[in-house]
């Protein structure tokens, strides 16, 4: 992105512009050198700040001149525990419910759960468990942004495609 002061405007690349009545194309700040935009009164934006996850930040800009600031500030820690307990839960709500089936017809009819989906069952449970456990111990927003990272268990039928086949 360039800002032309004199203008006060901000132009993005591959977008065509217009700077004191001189129509410019789309595809000109990529074909031009460095000199070529300073003599046309351009200077490239700087950022400055770091623009954090908006699931668990507020984030805003501001522009000044050349210059755009980034500002993330936290969201309300209890809040977002309250969100992503309630996604983790449901998560795994989902991912049981493709079997609850074979949990009905096992008592239906007298008969178990295959092995490997009763272990699957288990298993995400327990990491939905580990999980929330983690939320809710997370002392501030970067570590709860960790405690969310889960890596959920594949279900017995899924099969894994491999590259070379």
């Amino acid at each position: 992105m360039f800002y032309h002061a004199a203008s006060n405007q901000y132009i993005n690349e591959g977008v065509a512009f217009e700077i004191d009545g001189v129509q410019y194309p789309q595809n000109w700040l990529n074909l031009t050198s460095a000199e070529e935009k300073t003599s046309a009164g351009l200077v490239e934006v700087v950022t400055s700040g770091l623009r954090q996850d908006d699931r668990f930040y507020w984030v805003s800009e501001s522009k000044s001149g050349n210059v755009i600031t980034i500002t993330s500030t936290p969201k309300d820690l209890d809040g977002l525990k309250v969100q992503w307990v309630k996604q983790i839960n449901q998560t795994a709500y989902t991912m049981l419910l493709t079997s609850d089936w074979m949990v009905t017809k096992a008592i239906e009819t007298s008969t178990s759960v295959p092995a490997a989906w009763a272990t699957y069952r288990a298993s995400v449970r327990s990491t939905a468990a580990t999980a929330v456990a983690a939320i809710n111990s997370a002392a501030d927003v970067p570590a709860l942004q960790a405690a969310v990272q889960v890596t959920w268990p594949n279900n017995p039928d899924y099969v894994e495609m491999s590259s070379g086949t």
